[in-house]
C-alpha cells in the first residue's frame, strides 16, 4: 500500500465575495508534479440579483485548467472563439498552450436567480514539448461524462480522463493524466492499482474518508510517497466526494508567474511580451 507523506488543509483565500479555499500551492506544499494549483470555491449560496463569479478576461500560457462544477454554473468565453455555459456535474478542460485570453463568469440566469455554487479549478502542467501547442477547449455537461458504479453502487466514479475500472474517460489529454470525481455512500470502498512512480492527486471535497489507513476530512489534500501501488479509500460518512488523479511527473523546471507557467524566466518574460503584443488573440467580449 502506498504510504501517505502528509495531509495539507486548504487555506482560506476569498476572492471578492466568493468563498475560496486554496489547496495548492500553500506554505506546506508548492506543487505535486505535474499538478500545480487547486482552488475550491464554495460551497455557498448566492442571493438573487448577484454579481456572479469574478473571473473576467485574463490570459494563460503553458498549462491546462480543469474545472469541476459541482453546483451553479460557469459561462466560458475565450479568444479562440469558444463559448459555453456548463452546469452542475459538468467539467471544462482548457489547454492554454501557446496562449489565450478567457473569462469564467456566471450565466445571466444564475446572476438573476442565484442559488448554490461549488466549483473546483485544477491547473495541470504541460511538458516543455507541449507548452506552445495550440489552445483548445472542451466543455461537457454531466450526462457526457461516463460513470462507473462500484461496490454494489456505493461508489460512483465519474471518469473525466484516462481509464477507470475499464471505462474510458470523457477526454483523452495530450499527456497520460487520469482524473475523476468519485462519490461515496457511507461504507463504500474503492481499491485501485496506481504504479508507484506516478504522482497521486487526492483531494477530499466533502465528507470524511479513510485513505490508505489514515482519516482525511473535507478540504484536505493527501500527499503520497512513491513507495507502493495500492490505493484504498473507504467512506466514513455519507455523501463523500473525492477528486482523484494520477500522472507520471515531468521532472522539468517549473517557473510560474501570475497566469503563466513555463520552464524558465526567459520564457515567462516572452509570455508577457507576446500577450502585450496581442499574440494571444483578440478579446471580443
Amino acid at each position: 500500500m502506498r504510504t501517505i507523506k502528509q495531509q495539507h488543509r486548504a487555506v482560506s483565500a476569498p476572492i471578492a465575495d466568493l468563498v475560496t479555499y486554496r489547496a495548492l500551492p500553500t506554505e506546506a506544499v508548492e506543487h505535486l508534479d505535474p499538478f500545480l494549483f487547486l482552488n475550491h470555491h464554495g460551497p455557498q449560496t448566492y442571493p438573487a440579483r448577484n454579481r456572479g463569479l469574478p473571473f473576467g478576461p485574463h490570459p494563460h500560457r503553458g498549462f491546462e485548467t480543469v474545472t469541476f462544477i459541482l453546483d451553479g454554473d460557469i459561462m466560458h468565453q475565450d479568444s479562440g472563439g469558444h463559448q459555453s455555459v456548463i452546469g452542475p456535474g459538468g467539467i471544462q478542460w482548457m489547454r492554454a498552450g501557446s496562449g489565450l485570453i478567457h473569462s469564467e463568469i456566471s450565466s445571466d440566469e444564475f446572476k438573476q436567480t442565484g442559488g448554490p455554487l461549488e466549483i473546483l479549478q485544477l491547473w495541470v502542467n504541460l511538458p516543455a514539448q507541449h507548452k506552445m501547442t495550440a489552445p483548445h477547449y472542451v466543455g461537457l455537461q454531466e450526462p457526457e461524462i461516463p460513470t462507473v458504479a462500484l461496490d454494489e453502487g456505493r461508489v460512483q466514479v465519474h471518469a473525466v480522463s484516462g481509464n477507470w475500472a475499464g471505462a474510458e474517460g470523457a477526454l483523452q489529454p495530450l499527456t497520460d493524466m487520469q482524473l475523476a470525481t468519485i462519490n461515496f455512500q457511507q461504507g463504500g470502498q474503492l481499491a485501485l492499482t496506481i504504479p508507484a512512480e506516478r504522482t497521486i492527486f487526492c483531494y477530499v471535497i466533502r465528507g470524511r474518508l479513510r485513505i490508505n489507513g489514515q482519516e482525511a476530512a473535507a478540504r484536505q489534500l493527501v500527499e503520497f510517497n512513491y513507495d507502493g501501488d495500492e490505493f484504498r479509500a473507504e467512506a466514513l460518512t455519507d455523501d463523500c466526494v473525492l477528486l482523484l488523479g494520477h500522472a507520471k511527473p515531468f521532472q522539468e523546471p517549473i517557473v510560474a508567474y501570475g497566469p503563466f507557467v513555463m520552464n524558465s524566466e526567459v520564457e515567462i518574460r516572452q509570455a508577457y511580451q507576446d500577450y502585450q503584443a496581442g499574440k494571444f488573440g483578440v478579446w471580443k467580449g
